[in-house]
């Protein structure tokens, strides 16, 4: 079979830069190019590829069905090749391995550190980085690079990224220590339904939303939820702040010195947590993480 044609990649950003400019001349501007060469770039990747990528009218330009495809793939593709030449200017140097782990507020940093400690024992010359981030600031970091390896709860599908299932972990309820259910070893998620639900988005916009009011319909009823207005602190703080109940993964038990107590669901009912990456990247890091599952 003939080889596939490769974009070049300096002419593949410079397409991303017109499309992302919405036009050639504040492109040219921010690239210091001229129009010309810019328009001239962007005319050879197209040869290269066999395809049209934009249809051209006056100063305006739009995507034809190959240039969206190719806008979607080749950032992907470029933040890879900042990715994969960071890395080999690191060997280069001598420099030792840096992985950073971001994960969501509904993942604590134990709950990490778990995940992360037969890599940590294996690889005394890694260095290790984690950080809670949000998740629109999560997935940014991932495909960007920033970000070695993300963690959230529940299975976000349709993203540009690579992802597995990194593990399973148990749901329980946070409760404050005052509350009626404080003192049951373990309840039925339908026995929940005249309480109040805490989330840290609203259903729709966060696929962990979602999951948890799917684990409340599962169990006969349609939740009451009210949205955290505590953002970022660990999700047990959330019955004190928010005054309801909050679906957490932390151990049965007090927490938060004793002022909110954990109770175990009948089922178990499992959630998971999803590792993300960045698509087209190797890391024999991330690879022994990911092996603990």
């Amino acid at each position: 079979m003939p080889d596939t044609a490769v974009p070049d990649l300096r002419r593949l950003s410079h397409f991303v830069a017109v499309v992302e400019a919405s036009g050639f001349t504040r492109a040219a501007e921010r690239l210091h190019l001229s129009q010309q060469a810019l328009s001239s770039s962007v005319q050879q990747l197209e040869k290269e590829i066999g395809a049209a990528l934009l249809v051209r009218s006056g100063r305006r330009i739009s995507l034809t069905p190959a240039g969206q495809t190719l806008l979607d793939e080749g950032r992907t593709l470029l933040a890879a090749a900042r990715t994969i030449t960071r890395h080999t200017q690191a060997a280069a140097g001598a420099q030792p391995d840096e992985f950073v782990v971001g994960h969501s507020p509904a993942i604590s940093s134990g709950e990490v550190y778990a995940l992360l400690a037969p890599a940590i024992g294996a690889l005394p010359s890694t260095s290790f980085t984690v950080v809670q981030l949000f998740p629109d600031r999560l997935v940014t970091g991932v495909r960007e690079g920033s970000v070695n390896l993300g963690l959230r709860r529940g299975v976000v599908p349709r993203e540009r990224l690579a992802s597995t299932v990194a593990r399973y972990d148990t749901l329980r309820i946070a409760v404050r220590s005052d509350h009626m259910l404080a003192g049951r070893s373990r309840i039925p998620v339908a026995e929940l339904a005249d309480e109040t639900f805490v989330l840290w988005a609203p259903p729709g916009t966060s696929y962990y939303s979602d999951f948890l009011v799917n684990v409340c319909r599962r169990a006969g009823f349609e939740p009451h939820y009210r949205v955290s207005r505590v953002q970022g602190c660990p999700p047990e703080v959330a019955p004190l702040t928010d005054n309801a109940v909050a679906f957490v993964t932390s151990p049965p038990g007090p927490a938060i010195d004793g002022a909110v107590t954990v109770v175990d669901i009948e089922g178990p009912v499992l959630v998971p947590l999803q590792g993300l990456w960045q698509p087209h990247t190797r890391s024999a890091v991330r690879d022994l993480i990911l092996a603990q599952r």
